[in-house]
């Protein structure tokens, strides 16, 4: 990885956002389980949502607030956000000129990769100081737009898990690791065609653990419930489908949701805009990279 760069160099990187109000967001390249965005923000919050992986961003210019766990938060020029998956949580400028952004979602499971399948630390404060980041995870914030390869993905997986079991507010002792084959398959059988509603008996049959070991350990291994999963790979799909043009109710049939109105309340939910304006927010040459096994913004 290369030597941590400074703020300068990162802001440089941001969309042009100016003055005018609104979200600026632009995807950069990804690998399975990461994704990587950019984002600035105007005279406009993001609504209370939450999304299924851990988000870890850096606030380049302006001032962040947000909302987390009961609390409101600042998170300033040069300081980092860690948020976990399925906490709820908003987000808007501290001041009149906005905020900008650069932010890597990763998936749980690959956190539990890196870890040897621990459970999923928890970072309760989640605003971190500069120098209390890895240097290297900063800088895989300076060129989005940089191809991660397989090995690429294994460091920032281990910087991240790193950094989360550092920060964590579970009291430092050695915990065993988790069972996850059976529970990977549970994922896997959702993932694989997330517009399909699958019986708990299927997970059962699938798995070999009965349905309450079912749904206690799916949480704790990967950060988030096996309906919110599927619902996470269903936006998966339809954000793929939507900014490669479909029809919004065209999108939400293939994406298995009952109707357009159900898929517009679950995006808002998950990321703070609606498709119409998630759609409006994007800039750039990247669409939004969808793995079979992400989901993410903001």
């Amino acid at each position: 990885m290369r030597r941590e760069p400074d703020l300068g160099s990162l802001r440089r990187h941001l969309p042009a956002g100016g003055s005018l109000p609104g979200h600026r967001l632009r995807f950069g390249s990804g690998a399975e389980g990461i994704e990587r965005l950019e984002a600035s923000l105007v005279g406009e919050a993001f609504s209370p949502h939450r999304h299924d992986t851990y988000a870890i961003g850096m606030t380049l210019k302006g001032v962040q607030t947000f909302r987390y766990r009961g609390e409101l938060r600042h998170c300033l020029p040069g300081e980092w956000h860690i948020l976990h998956p399925d906490e709820t949580h908003d987000g808007a400028a501290g001041t009149d000129e906005g905020f900008g952004y650069r932010i890597i979602y990763i998936d749980p499971f690959l956190v539990q990769e890196a870890l040897g399948g621990r459970p999923l630390p928890f970072v309760a404060d989640p605003v971190i100081g500069h120098r209390d980041m890895p240097p290297s995870l900063a800088a895989c914030l300076v060129d989005i737009d940089e191809p991660l390869g397989d090995v690429e993905r294994l460091e920032v997986a281990l910087l991240v898990a790193d950094a989360l079991e550092r920060h964590s507010s579970a009291p430092a002792r050695k915990r065993a690791p988790l069972a996850l084959e059976p529970l990977s398959r549970v994922r896997d059988l959702i993932a694989d065609d997330p517009a399909v509603r699958h019986t708990v008996e299927e997970f059962e049959e699938v798995s070999g653990l009965d349905r309450w070991t079912i749904a206690r350990r799916f949480r704790t291994a990967f950060g988030t419930s096996p309906t919110r999963f599927r619902t996470m790979r269903q936006l998966d799909r339809a954000r793929r489908m939507l900014a490669n043009g479909v029809p919004l109710c065209d999108a939400a049939s293939e994406a298995g949701f009952a109707d357009q109105s159900h898929m517009t309340r679950m995006f808002k939910r998950t990321y703070g805009l609606t498709p119409a304006r998630w759609l409006a927010a994007l800039t750039g040459a990247h669409s939004p990279p969808v793995t079979s096994r992400t989901a993410p913004v903001t």
